[in-house]
């Protein structure tokens, strides 16, 4: 008892443990040289036991009498020390410090330990520190936090397991139906080159025998015209071979005239030329049903004539693939909107072609894209409408958007075609192309060329996307219920060019009043 009385007398109210170097201050408190100091660089000069001030310039003086006391204590007390128990760390809420034996009430962050005051002053006395309770409560909430993100995950998983699920049996059942449809149409198809098969070889049957016929008929005219001129011949002879003057001219005048000439050959009516022409007018529809079934993923060669930049466009080659032909039944004739283009691109030929230039043209405009992005002056609302462009290079993005897509840059993109869910875009890399639309990107095969087109279908509710050299081909297709007007949008990298070709015989895009009637 008595050493645990002199042991309080030499414990700092500070740090919980011996006095070093002890100090006694005007109140005539005393604490550690270095507690107090530590103190008093972080609160006002104030006693921390009795919180009686001190002035500026108050100096702490050393305690002779603590100091002496200090060393003159007997060893035993320092034996008795020592021989207090140190309980194990994370014995629970009464575990204490094993270099100090005190109660651990705090939590070091730094060191990720759990610590007794005296380490605070001591050991920890420069890192971050916190009430190990407080700490235990945030910590306790941030593992909640990730337990319920682990159920959302947990609950996301297993919704789109589910998900994958579904489709894979959907995929199954379509596929199933599908491959019952191709073999019906196949079927049908088959059956349909049977008969047609039938029919023209009955139609050369005929046209066979009606020439036969008419060479037939013409041989027996020839025989027996030849036998009446053989007879005619035997009477010339014997009737020269007759010897009695009187007899011969009574013979010349008994003798008829010779036959008349059997005049033109008539020539079969025979024509193969005609029989093919028959047979591929028939096969042509069901060649161009073939060609005409979407979607095509190669529909033919293109014709290399098409809508040609900056000038009048040839007609429409025979040699072009019935695929396009049919396109260019909605082809329209589109500008840039000069307020929309960002002030780095450059617009010029009647506002067809733009060019990205690595110097401003200028201030921003209002209502102008901060990224390097124009869209055209036309929007679609209904219908179906065809547009094509031609690119100088790689690196550029084609794509349609609602009137809302967002002229100031948001994230880190350099272009927002595609990044929400108001525009669906088709970005073309050097070695990638990528389909976009609400932020999620499609990695796509295929090396499309320097022209290209785009089909926007509003009543079928989707746009695809075309490669038109060196031969037509299907890159991309998106389907969406398109529920409000939808504008032409196009972003493209430093030096790059993009023109808009334009067809003369091309039908502006409806106005209102031709939209609302296709809506009535």
């Amino acid at each position: 008892m008595a050493a645990q009385l002199v042991e309080d007398q030499v414990t700092c109210s500070i740090c919980l443990d011996r006095y070093r170097d002890p100090v006694t201050l005007p109140c005539g408190h005393s604490f550690c040289g270095g507690c107090m100091q530590d103190s008093w660089r972080c609160w006002e000069k104030t006693c921390p036991e009795c919180r009686q001030p001190f002035p500026e310039g108050t100096k702490l003086c050393r305690s002779v009498t603590l100091s002496t006391l200090l060393k003159t204590l007997p060893l035993e007390l320092q034996a008795q020390e020592a021989a207090i128990p140190r309980p194990e760390p994370g014995a629970g809420h009464g575990a204490r410090c094993p270099r100090h034996g005190r109660p651990l009430e705090f939590f070091c962050r730094t060191d990720g330990l759990c610590v007794c005051s005296a380490c605070t002053v001591h050991e920890c006395r420069h890192h971050e520190r916190a009430l190990l309770d407080v700490e235990r409560r945030v910590r306790e909430d941030q593992l909640r936090a990730r337990a319920a993100v682990a159920r959302q995950q947990v609950t996301q998983a297993e919704t789109q397991l589910q998900e994958l699920q579904q489709q894979s049996s959907q995929i199954e059942s379509s596929a199933c139906t599908l491959t019952s449809v191709v073999s019906s149409r196949f079927s049908s198809l088959l059956q349909a080159l049977e008969k047609l098969q039938a029919s023209t070889l009955r139609n050369i049957e005929v046209a066979k025998k009606q020439a036969l016929d008419q060479a037939l008929s013409e041989i027996q005219r020839l025989t027996d015209h030849l036998e009446v001129l053989s007879q005619y011949d035997h009477s010339v002879q014997d009737l020269l071979g007759q010897v009695d003057d009187s007899s011969f001219f009574q013979e010349l005048q008994q003798l008829s005239e010779p036959v008349e000439s059997p005049g033109p050959l008539t020539t079969p009516q025979w024509d193969e030329e005609q029989q093919l022409s028959s047979m591929n007018e028939m096969l042509g529809p069901l060649c161009e049903l073939l060609l005409e079934e979407k979607p095509p993923r190669v529909a033919g060669k293109a014709a290399r004539a098409g809508p040609v930049a900056l000038g009048p466009s040839p007609p429409v080659s025979s040699a072009m693939c019935p695929l396009r032909k049919k396109l260019w039944q909605n082809y329209r004739n589109l500008t840039f909107d000069p307020d929309t283009a960002n002030q780095y691109l450059y617009l010029s030929h009647k506002d067809q072609q733009v060019t990205h230039h690595f110097q401003a043209q200028g201030p921003a405009r209002p209502g102008s894209f901060e990224l390097w992005q124009v869209q055209c002056a036309q929007s679609f609302r209904t219908g179906q409408h065809y547009w094509e462009v031609r690119t100088s290079d790689h690196s550029v993005t084609l794509g349609i958007a609602y009137p809302k897509l967002s002229r100031r840059k948001v994230g880190t993109h350099t272009d927002n075609i595609g990044r929400g869910p108001s525009s669906w875009g088709l970005c073309i890399q050097e070695d990638s192309i990528q389909a976009w639309h609400n932020g999620k990107a499609q990695r796509l095969h295929g090396v499309p060329g320097r022209l290209l087109g785009i089909d926007l279908n509003l009543t079928s509710g989707y746009l695809t996307f075309y490669s038109l050299e060196p031969q037509t081909q299907l890159l991309h297709t998106f389907h969406a219920l398109f529920s409000q007007p939808l504008f032409p949008v196009f972003w493209l990298l430093e030096g790059r060019t993009l023109t808009l070709c334009h067809q003369p015989e091309a039908k502006p895009p409806p106005g209102p009043r031709e939209e609302a009637s296709a809506l009535i």
